[in-house]
């Protein structure tokens, strides 16, 4: 932790970070703000923007990480904040829908590229001795800008409208360039560095590397499918917690708040422990998060079906329990595919990896707002909260195996004999 504090390179990309993630809550909160008060959009016409942002990083986070490893991974963020910076300011302006829309969806499309990149520059500024404490480190500060966002966005809305807003985080993406400008080389050797022959390959052929790379990685393939799969499963009842606080008839008008804030408080706080405790087991962590999510998921349900008194207490004690587990989940994850990855594969890599988590984000609310019709809201709730207690059983059970085939694994790579080049 000392020598990552040291670490000027590692310093001033997650400050870049921090302040465009700001931007990002603001921009959020003031489009919906725009779109569904002052226009009155209907829900579908509300759902687009979400949509417009997320479908850009699901259909084209492979291909945006192979390009994202293809070029100077500084020059691609530089670019796309730039870039994003230009789209807030035309959004100031807009006027129509369909212009809002197109907006949000080039920005989601440098987003994609943006983040890859990103992953790639971090493997490249930090060691694999820091690695679990820098995306320790990082988890706190997107847990920090999900809690002070929205607060921030929503004052400056209410006191100066939305236009100005677009204007301010327009502002954070160009500082945000300009401090990405101030990154130092690389401080990791790049040890598996392609050979000249392999960096003339095509763009087809980088892309199918990054492909046949994550086939390989049983702990990568593993974690990838889990975590998509329990997003998936997750997003079922997520996207329909304020459906859920309906059903109380004395819940505080601000209950959803304070539950999205007690979640942001707790990935916090097991980012700041998994920060300092690195000696664990990344797949261990994965299988007691999702459970603890689900644990919490099912409580509430219960609570609300008993129309438990004080829901202003349980409702974001729970919700705090289910961010800090969530950090359980996302950081050991990032931290063991970092770890894991060649550099020169990791914009590839998490590309594809974005690409397996927005698609879930994407269909889990459809399919979560379809169940909640169908069948209700809370039966959905407890039908989620099962599910992932399974998905972490049935992962404690198969715990053994897959460790012993990536043990197998390891074994044979450090077995085999090192290939020569022509």
């Amino acid at each position: 932790m000392k020598e990552l504090m040291k670490n000027k390179g590692y310093l001033t990309l997650m400050t870049a970070q921090a302040i465009s993630s700001i931007g990002d809550w603001l921009s959020i909160v003031a489009i919906i703000t725009l779109v569904g008060l002052k226009w009155n959009a209907t829900p579908i016409e509300v759902s687009f923007i979400i949509l417009c942002l997320a479908v850009p990083m699901a259909l084209l986070g492979p291909v945006a990480g192979t390009v994202a490893d293809r070029f100077s991974r500084k020059t691609l963020m530089i670019l796309s904040d730039v870039v994003r910076a230009g789209l807030f300011l035309l959004l100031a302006l807009a006027d129509t829908l369909w212009l809002v829309y197109i907006c949000l969806f080039t920005i989601g499309l440098f987003s994609a590229v943006f983040n890859p990149a990103k992953n790639g520059k971090l493997k490249e500024l930090v060691s694999n001795s820091e690695m679990k404490s820098a995306i320790s480190l990082t988890s706190m500060i997107d847990s920090t800008t999900k809690v002070l966002g929205p607060i921030i966005s929503g004052i400056l809305v209410a006191a100066v409208g939305t236009t100005p807003v677009f204007y301010i985080d327009s502002v954070t993406f160009i500082l945000s360039a300009i401090l990405i400008c101030f990154l130092p080389k690389a401080v990791e050797q790049i040890a598996a560095e392609p050979s000249k022959k392999e960096k003339k390959s095509s763009f087809k052929q980088e892309f199918l590397e990054g492909i046949t790379f994550i086939k390989s990685s049983t702990q990568i393939l593993v974690g990838m499918l889990f975590l998509g799969f329990s997003l998936l499963i997750l997003q079922l009842s997520d996207s329909q917690i304020i459906v859920l606080l309906r059903e109380l008839p004395n819940a505080s008008p601000g209950l959803f708040g304070y539950i999205v804030t007690g979640s942001g408080v707790g990935m916090f706080f097991s980012g700041l422990l998994l920060a300092k405790k690195t000696d664990y087991r990344a797949y261990t962590l994965m299988l007691l998060g999702v459970c603890g999510i689900g644990l919490s998921f099912g409580i509430m349900a219960v609570l609300t079906h008993f129309n438990f008194d004080y829901s202003i207490i349980w409702g974001p004690v729970l919700g705090l329990i289910a961010g800090f587990t969530a950090g359980f989940v996302f950081v050991p994850f990032q931290a063991s595919v970092q770890i894991e990855t060649p550099v020169h594969l990791t914009g590839r890599v998490f590309g594809v990896i974005s690409s397996v988590t927005t698609t879930a984000t994407i269909i889990g609310p459809l399919l979560g707002g379809w169940l909640s019709t169908i069948i209700g809201v809370i039966p959905t709730f407890i039908i989620t909260a099962s599910l992932l207690v399974f998905v972490s059983l049935i992962g404690f059970l198969t715990k053994n195996k897959i460790e012993q085939v990536k043990k197998d694994v390891s074994e044979s790579q450090q077995g085999a004999p090192t290939a020569t080049s022509n």
